[in-house]
């Protein structure tokens, strides 16, 4: 079995230089991480592209649906900025024969606190363990995009 990853940017990649919060979307996080915790499972990476979700467009989701229709494998998991997270799920559901995870961070993988290698490690069980369809891991839990939303005061996911 073998689980894609495909990275589209957001805090889990960001890199940040100053104390102003000056940042860039710096290289996939997701490959070290899984390397660090030992991961043997296949896990091909497609890098799309490397921006802040509040930065994705329509077009750039209509990219990342082709992709993942383009793919011969059937797990796909994808890091993704937490802001618009939801609504690229709503816009990926109905991709038949794909079990299709979104992942994020509340802080970059290279923060020693950050929550990235919890939320990566429980998308790509997400992804190996459910029936075909969308979801959004994130915060030990197992989210429907229709029915969550990012609570910015919490810094967590919850259901609506």
């Amino acid at each position: 079995m073998s689980v894609t990853i495909i990275t589209t940017g957001g805090t889990i990649d960001k890199i940040y230089y100053d104390a102003k919060n000056d940042y860039h979307i710096g290289q996939p996080q997701a490959p070290k991480i899984l390397a660090r915790a030992g991961v043997t499972l296949d896990t091909p990476l497609i890098s799309l592209f490397r921006k802040d979700s509040l930065d994705i467009t329509d077009e750039d989701r209509a990219l990342l649906r082709k992709t993942i229709e383009q793919q011969s494998g059937k797990k796909i998991v994808i890091t993704h900025g937490t802001d618009t997270m939801a609504k690229t799920g709503v816009f990926l559901k109905g991709i038949p024969g794909k079990t299709i995870v979104l992942m994020g961070a509340m802080y970059p993988a290279e923060f020693r606190d950050s929550d990235a290698v919890f939320n990566l490690g429980a998308a790509v069980m997400v992804a190996q363990t459910m029936p075909e369809g969308v979801y959004i891991a994130m915060n030990g839990r197992v989210f429907d995009p229709a029915k969550c939303v990012k609570n910015v005061a919490e810094n967590r996911f919850e259901e609506i």
